[in-house]
Parts: C-alpha cells; structure tokens; sequence
C-alpha cells in the first residue's frame, strides 16, 4: 500500500496526470472506470480562481466517483497561492496539488509552473505558503529543472519534503525539452533511493505500455506512474498495465465496439457536464485517438468533426462498430500471437 498522508493507494498505484484542456470530469470518469487509482483536475490558475474567472472556477467541478481526487493550482505569487488554496479547500478535494511542471510559454514565461524552476528559493516559498493555508494535504508536480545545467530535482525533493509536501510527481525532462526527446528516469529514481526522503515518489513520462510500466516500475523502484498523453482516447491502459504487472499477461485490446461505447460515454458526460454545443466542440479532438489505427478511418472522423448533434455523433460511431467488428478480432489475435512468440520467459 502506498499513503499519502491519510490517503491510502494500492501497491504501486497509477496517477492520472493533469492535462489541460484533456483532464477534465467527462476524461476522468472514463479513466477512472478504466483502472486509474488517483486523479487530478486540470491545472487552475491561482490569479483566475481569486478573480473568479468562470473558467477557473468550472475546473473546481469533482465528484465522490472519482475519489481520491486531487485539485491542482499553479501561479508565480505566494499570496495569490496561498488564497487560491483556501479556495480550493471550501471545495473539499481529497489532496491539493501545485504544478511546477507546465513548460508552456503563457505560463513559464510568467513566472509559474515550470517558470519556478530558475528559483528554487521562490519554489520553496509558495510551496510553504500553500502548506500552511490548506488543512489538505499537498503534493507537487515537477520536472528534473530548467535546462541541462540545471537538473536541481535531487534538492527539490529534499527541501520540499522538509516544507511539509506528502509526494513528489517527477516528469522526467527539463522544461527547455518541453515534451521533446527521451525522459530520463535516472534522476527520478536518485530521488526514490535517496534515504531522506520519506514521502511517495511518483515518476511521469513516456509510459506507453504495460510493458514499459513494469521495466520502468522494476528498474527505477518508483512507488507509483503518473500517465499523460498515453491515455488520451486510450483509458484502457491503466487496466492493461495493472494487469500485466500482476500476471505478466497482455489484456487483449479493446474491441472496436468497446472503443465506440466508451467514446461515446466520454460524448455523453461532455454534453452533460458542458451543454451540447461546448460538450460537441470539445469533443472532436479525441475522435482521432479512440479510432487510432483503423485503417480508412479518415473519412469517418471527418465527419464526426463537423457535426453539430450527439444524435448525428452517435450514428457515425455505430457505423464504426458495425463496419470495424471483424478488422479488429483479427488485430487482437496477432498482437497476442507476436506477443507470446517474442515474450521473454
């Protein structure tokens, strides 16, 4: 079992990660039906909840389905920080999270999120500050440092943990890789192996298959991964990877009709939580992922991303599932099939 603070986490548990414009409720509820152990809401800007800009205030939005769920913040002023945290604990999350990660432009550049790397002094500052305005626990969210020349996560860890944060999200590049290049997990498990350091520590970056979870959770003894981008129209492999580290079996992929019923779970909840223009509209960008790898499904997602009408929405995808069933029984067989062949005992 992995705790933090009063929070208790199976053995080795998977993070979804804060994605904006991705990790909203309708996102989350089908990565949470799908095997995620503990979630995280959008990044909400400090400066946004205290103006109470409607958008902030939106990504407040939780639900006890997705329990253990934590609210994450970012923003460069420790004051603004600090009420922004009091703020979210009126909301009553069950953690608070601070990015220190975003490498984006309109964020780093303004002092915030990754931003916070070139001062560590101000990282430990609003740090502090947030810890000692919030009854939650905090955690972070980081990367290994700015650039090359300064990879100070080691430091981080130490000084963070001693300001009062219960874990510590490492993605494994600088903030000048942005998502470029191979994340190097070497420093994240420095940090692991460290004996002062007490509290989880949760690795994040290129984590893309069941079998890449186990070598990594195997060679760099995290307590736990966070995954991004490989569960974007893809939830299905939370389960996969808890069931690969249990078994040391490959789940079959999921059928055509499965991918159709869960993106069309994840249109429904978007209409509901969004109304039906926003929930269509904010729809279209995961049609790509959830049909990834059929061929000629070009035409199909073209069509999804014009419509205007979940009844319309709805349609397309049953065609899908009828049009689709057989390519992808045989898809599934061969893949397990080269699986076996190419496994190593």
């Amino acid at each position: 079992m992995v705790k933090i603070d009063q929070i208790s986490l199976p053995d080795f548990p998977l993070l979804l990660a804060p994605m904006e414009d991705v990790s909203d409720p309708p996102f989350r509820m089908v990565c949470k039906e799908n095997g995620a152990d503990l979630m995280y809401t959008e990044f909400i800007s400090s400066e946004g909840l205290i103006r109470d800009a409607i958008k902030s205030r939106r990504k407040l939005d939780i639900f006890d389905y997705e329990r253990p769920i934590g609210i994450q913040i970012f923003g460069g002023d420790e004051e603004s920080l600090a009420l922004a945290a009091k703020i979210v604990d009126v909301t009553n999350p069950d953690l608070l999270d601070i990015n220190f990660g975003c490498p984006v432009k309109k964020v780093a550049g303004k002092g915030a999120g990754a931003g916070v790397l070139k001062d560590l002094d101000l990282m430990v500052r609003l740090t502090d500050a947030v810890v000692k305005s919030t009854r939650l626990p905090v955690t972070v969210k980081t990367r290994l440092g700015w650039d090359d020349q300064s990879k100070n996560i080691e430091e981080v860890a130490e000084r963070l943990q001693d300001v009062g944060i219960k874990a510590l999200s490492i993605h494994g590049r600088t903030r000048a890789q942005m998502y470029k290049g191979e994340a190097d997990w070497t420093l994240i498990a420095k940090v692991k192996n460290n004996p002062r350091i007490k509290i989880p520590i949760f690795g994040n970056g290129d984590i893309d298959s069941p079998q890449k979870a186990l070598a990594y959770k195997n060679k760099y003894g995290v307590d736990g991964i966070m995954i991004g981008r490989a569960a974007i129209g893809y939830p299905w492999i939370f389960r996969e990877i808890k069931h690969f580290v249990q078994t040391g079996e490959l789940m079959a992929a999921p059928t055509v009709e499965e991918r159709v019923n869960v993106c069309r779970q994840h249109l429904r909840k978007s209409i509901e939580w969004k109304g039906p223009i926003v929930g269509i509209n904010e729809m279209r960008r995961h049609y790509a992922n959830y049909l990834k790898g059929l061929p000629g499904i070009k035409d199909y997602r073209n069509r999804l991303v014009t419509l205007k009408t979940m009844e319309e929405v709805e349609a397309v995808l049953d065609e899908v599932a009828v049009n689709y069933k057989d390519f992808v029984m045989e898809r599934q067989a061969i893949e397990l099939v080269n699986y076996h062949e190419n496994c190593p005992l």
